[in-house]
């Protein structure tokens, strides 16, 4: 049911049990719509909440109006009462809204500042890879700094395996290959990530920051957002830990990529 207000007892408000997605709309088309909907129904399954119908997400995106908007939708459990048992019969509640969007255009062409996080991610195989609504962790790394200067944080998980950041995927090309972390164990799948991985060969390996080290490029993207190259790469405690030159033009194929998948333009046209 569409809902006005959070009643007290919602299980999402109260346990973060539900998911979320971001979507990306175009004069109300979504962009990997396809992508988003097989994600919070793999969500729902998992978590047990019944998925809202194909009818109900299609109309959705309509609503967001003319030119470039982001729709987020929430679905929760439901209300359920005290205590962690969820209802045997629960009736989902859901929210969304469209907000008007423009990309960061300049991040595209000239590159990004990131830095290591000191917030170590709990792996937890039962929740890898859908977008649930508990968040903290990602909260509590983005609470680690507030330079505007350092665009995203990169998240390792409890056995110093890279994972994301937090909020965009994590890509690299080392030793002639594409690579991005394996996200068995904990970390969102990305739409776009899942979209670049079935046009290009993308490797899901399991590696520290070594493995960032050795790169002759670093990306970070995300469906909203598009795909930004990494500049430098800084320590948690703001010492530069590798920088890499502005990539060229045959070095964008997957910026190409996923920007064709986003309507965003080609940067080597």
């Amino acid at each position: 049911m569409q809902d006005d207000g959070v009643p007290f007892d919602d299980r999402g408000l109260a346990y973060g049990d539900g998911l979320f997605e971001t979507v990306l709309v175009r004069d109300g088309q979504p962009l990997l719509w396809e992508a988003h909907v097989a994600r919070l129904q793999r969500g729902c399954e998992r978590l047990g909440i019944p998925c809202p119908g194909r009818d109900l997400l299609a109309a959705l995106p309509g609503r967001a109006g003319s030119g470039l908007a982001v729709l987020k939708l929430i679905v929760t459990r439901g209300s359920g009462g005290r205590g962690y048992l969820p209802p045997a019969e629960p009736e989902p509640r859901y929210r969304w809204r469209a907000t008007p969007f423009a990309p960061q255009e300049t991040r595209w062409r000239e590159g990004v500042t990131i830095r290591l996080c000191d917030l170590r991610l709990a792996r937890q195989p039962a929740l890898a890879g859908i977008k649930h609504l508990n968040r903290l962790e990602n909260v509590l790394a983005r609470r680690e700094w507030d330079d505007p200067a350092i665009a995203e944080g990169v998240l390792l998980d409890a056995e110093e395996h890279v994972v994301e950041t937090t909020s965009m995927n994590l890509f690299w090309h080392r030793a002639g290959r594409w690579e991005t972390p394996a996200l068995d164990a904990c970390g969102v799948a990305g739409t776009l990530r899942e979209g670049l991985r079935q046009r290009l060969p993308i490797a899901a390996v399991t590696a520290g920051v070594d493995a960032l080290m050795q790169a002759d490029s670093l990306w970070l993207g995300n469906s909203v957002q598009g795909l930004w190259p990494v500049r430098r790469l800084l320590d948690a405690r703001g010492g530069e830990r590798q920088a890499w030159p502005l990539p060229s033009p045959s070095a964008r194929t997957l910026q190409d990529a996923a920007h064709e998948l986003l309507g965003y333009p080609r940067l080597t046209d």
